[in-house]
């Protein structure tokens, strides 16, 4: 189902975008049918008996509340509804992983002498809550180069960015920053693809399970993060915005509320195979079975044992359907039904049928009778439906609305890697899921997503304390001591060593590839050990 980028995209009716589609997605790694794993599971009918007398809808009450799971932030401010999502404890995580990275990377073999990572210092929990402040204002003001937004030329001079952080250490935060412990995978072991944004998927999940508790409507779709590299996989849905990328599994709300999500990493995944729609489903769901939820989806889940085990599991599901789908009634299957005609089938609460339009649609309900309704379109047409497709279309929206406020203010850069553009994107959807979290908190003082966005990086990058830019250091200003990489080769074309003056001194013979060029005689020390024991 097409991601929607204008109020004219999202307001059409999903039917004319997606209903009849046999498949929307191709992967690199393909995965079979979501009903293949079903089959043996010795609670489901192999042969359901399908009537043309139709099964009324079993009732589930609803039994969970649409509610807040926390407190309101003291003060109430958007950046305590951010930093609700984005704690204390994620960032502290992700300030400790990129500090080891760039450590590895400062005495890493392949490090050039006049890297800007000979300037690294530690990041810290304040400085990394500024960098991700800048990094969202670049979506406020779209520029082509990271380099513009420093610029002090007319045409550009931004300078909250030069106020509040030098260009190079914007861009060398950029280049260490890390969500996960830098090691390597024991030999023989099946690497997690997903490793390196691991820990911010799960933090996101577990964070909106902790905060919020949705209504009874559902609605699970996929979306795309741009990415046009190479990737194992990297998908291609024709149906996107983004037609090239990293799809993400997406359970939301019908206002766009993003609960819970998963990224798609290939068949030799966890979810991935056999069934792999099914297990899909049932992941996302889990914590949500078994209260009377309405879930929609579009014919790449739906399948009669999938609706069947929702059923027995206390939740309705709504959608499209493949034609082609294993167990689905002959009638419905072969019937030529005209325009406005319907045809239906039932059995055990299940019910499937086919109906035309403008093109034929085949749909799954447990939820709803067969019934024609009125439904009018955004300009007020009256026309005649089936009820299903009609609350089909009024809830499987919450994707495509999700998708269409993270478009507005994009910061997703072509040069970054992969997993950097994923915790871009998730640092994306918590600010949408916070305005929304606010303004349900807030109903008479409501916020947009541009007054919101920019009261949150406002608190990420205070005025108060704004600091001058980097400036060449004077010659009576006391110096930083730094590790710095001796320069040449030596005869042998190796990287040229001397003799730790420290270890020297101790009567121990070792020589070293770095020296302080801020000490007089520029002495040669081995880093860390030696070099504190220098300035101490």
């Amino acid at each position: 189902m097409a991601a929607g980028l204008s109020d004219s995209q999202i307001e059409r009716e999903v039917i004319d975008n997606d209903l009849d589609n046999e498949s929307d997605s191709s992967v690199q790694e393909s995965d079979t049918d979501s009903e293949s794993d079903l089959d043996d599971d010795g609670t489901f009918p192999l042969n359901p008996a399908w009537s043309a007398q139709l099964q009324p809808p079993t009732v589930i009450p609803f039994t969970k509340q649409n509610e807040l799971l926390v407190p309101t932030p003291r003060e109430n401010k958007p950046v305590d509804w951010f930093l609700l999502l984005v704690d204390d404890q994620l960032l502290e995580s992700i300030v400790a992983d990129t500090n080891r990275y760039a450590f590895d990377l400062f005495f890493g073999p392949s490090t050039e002498p006049r890297s800007r990572i000979h300037r690294w210092k530690d990041l810290t929990l304040d400085e990394l809550k500024k960098f991700i402040g800048l990094l969202l204002h670049t979506g406020t003001f779209k520029l082509n180069r990271l380099n513009d937004y420093w610029k002090t030329h007319r045409m550009f001079n931004l300078n909250c960015f030069r106020d509040h952080m030098s260009r190079d250490r914007f861009l060398i935060i950029l280049r260490c920053i890390h969500f996960s412990h830098h090691q390597n995978v024991a030999q023989g072991v099946q690497e997690d693809r997903l490793s390196k944004v691991r820990m911010l998927v799960d933090h996101f999940n577990k964070k909106m399970d902790d905060v919020y508790y949705p209504g009874k409507e559902l609605s699970l779709d996929e979306a795309m993060v741009l990415w046009r590299g190479r990737l194992i996989f990297r998908q291609y849905i024709k149906g996107k915005r983004h037609k090239y990328g990293i799809k993400l599994y997406t359970l939301c709300e019908p206002g766009g509320l993003i609960l819970r999500f998963l990224v798609y990493s290939g068949s030799l995944s966890d979810l991935g195979g056999k069934g792999h729609a099914t297990k899909v489903v049932l992941h996302l769901m889990r914590g949500k079975l078994n209260h009377g939820h309405s879930l929609y989806m579009d014919n790449f889940y739906n399948s009669f044992p999938l609706a069947y085990q929702l059923l027995r599991k206390k939740t309705y599901c709504t959608g499209t359907l493949r034609a082609d789908r294993k167990y689905l009634p002959d009638e419905v299957k072969s019937a030529k039904v005209k325009k406005g005609e319907t045809i239906a089938r039932s059995a055990e609460q299940v019910t499937v049928a086919k109906w035309k339009d403008k093109r034929v649609v085949t749909y799954i309900t447990t939820e709803f009778e067969n019934n024609m309704v009125e439904s009018r379109n955004r300009h007020g047409v009256a026309r005649v439906k089936p009820l299903p497709i009609v609350k089909y279309n009024t809830f499987m929206k919450g994707v495509d609305r999700a998708d269409q406020m993270l478009a507005y203010y994009p910061c997703e850069r072509k040069t970054l890697r992969w997993y950097k553009k994923i915790f871009v994107h998730i640092m994306q959807m918590a600010l949408v899921n916070a305005l929304k979290l606010y303004n349900l908190s807030n109903p008479q003082e409501t916020m947009n997503l541009y007054d919101f966005r920019l009261a949150v990086i406002e608190s990420l990058v205070p005025e108060k304390e704004l600091q001058a830019p980097e400036r060449p250091r004077r010659s009576n200003e006391k110096a930083l001591h730094v590790v710095s990489l001796i320069e040449g080769k030596d005869n042998r074309n190796r990287q040229k060593r001397k003799r730790c003056r420290v270890c020297h001194s101790e009567g121990r013979e070792k020589r070293t590839a770095y020296f302080c060029a801020q000490c007089p005689g520029e002495p040669s020390l081995c880093p860390v050990a030696c070099f504190e024991k220098h300035h101490a």
